[in-house]
């Protein structure tokens, strides 16, 4: 081991065994992630502007676990490994193999989003703004269990807190999944808590936008300390598919926000509550 590189704190994958059914760190990693941001999103609906009724963020779990999940695989299919799975194509639903996509989940979640709020009639930015403020949570969760995996390490450095992965080769690398978990779940969180306590849901699409943007500049970030998928290695202008990816969300975010702040504000242009009618 090189000198001064912090051994990998070797954590087994598998965080339940009772005989063959067994339940593993990323897995795990998903079910908190949803669970928490679903309790989240119900708190959100509750405070002030409440634009959305909380029986419609209630019902949305299950359609956001549906598009996290096919949008996740089929974006990892797609985006990172479209060669592999041509040639084997039945292995593209061999979930329990890994590799997910945060953007192909995106696209997923914006998708369910879309439809769910169309069908049942709700204005869709001022909902997408609720989950949007949740969603930092699971990318916290999913990047801890990236660690405890040995996945998606860094790339070679003599930082002091550099460390030797089991499946990196003998060079110490950047604990990047730390630093990812670290900006874009509890920074990117703390960020978007301050929009909400600033009272920028009054105008829908503000939220959206600053987590689209946020993400995306996150992960650009942290796409400098993350070792290249082996099978794509850098493209174009030494960038990587995280970083080009990350690119229509940057640009979408940021014409969201400019759109968003220039149409009034919800809570204002919204009529009057009625007062409710006691019932038996």
């Amino acid at each position: 081991m090189p000198l001064f590189a912090i051994p990998y704190p070797y954590i087994d994958p598998v965080a339940i065994a009772v005989g063959p059914f067994a339940v593993r760190w990323y897995a795990l990693a998903y079910i908190v992630g949803l669970v928490v941001g679903w309790r989240f999103c119900l708190f959100l609906a509750d405070r002030p502007p409440q634009l959305v009724a909380r029986r419609d963020v209630d019902d949305f779990l299950a359609w956001a676990t549906l598009g996290i999940v096919l949008g996740g695989r089929l974006g990892y299919v797609l985006f990172y490994n479209l060669p592999y799975y041509a040639q084997h194509p039945v292995e593209a639903l061999y979930l329990w193999h890994g590799g997910m996509a945060f953007h192909g989940g995106a696209i997923g979640v914006t998708l369910a989003i879309l439809w769910y709020t169309r069908r049942r009639k709700i204005p869709v930015l001022a909902f997408a703004d609720i989950i949007s403020l949740a969603m930092p949570i699971g990318l916290f969760f999913g990047r801890i269990a990236n660690f405890i995996n040995g996945e998606l390490y860094g790339r070679e450095t003599d930082a002091p807190w550099a460390m030797v992965f089991p499946n990196g080769g003998p060079a110490p690398r950047h604990p990047s999944q730390l630093y990812e978990a670290a900006c874009e779940g509890l920074l990117l969180f703390l960020l978007l808590l301050l929009a909400e306590r600033l009272g920028w849901r009054r105008r829908p699409g503000v939220v959206t936008g600053l987590f689209l943007a946020g993400y995306a500049v996150a992960r650009m970030s942290g796409e400098l300390f993350r070792q290249p998928d082996v099978q794509l290695g850098y493209l174009i202008f030494g960038t990587t598919m995280g970083q080009l990816l990350s690119i229509p969300p940057l640009l979408g975010g940021i014409a969201i926000i400019l759109w968003a702040r220039r149409e009034p504000s919800a809570a204002a242009a919204a009529p009057p509550r009625r007062k409710s009618v006691g019932r038996a």
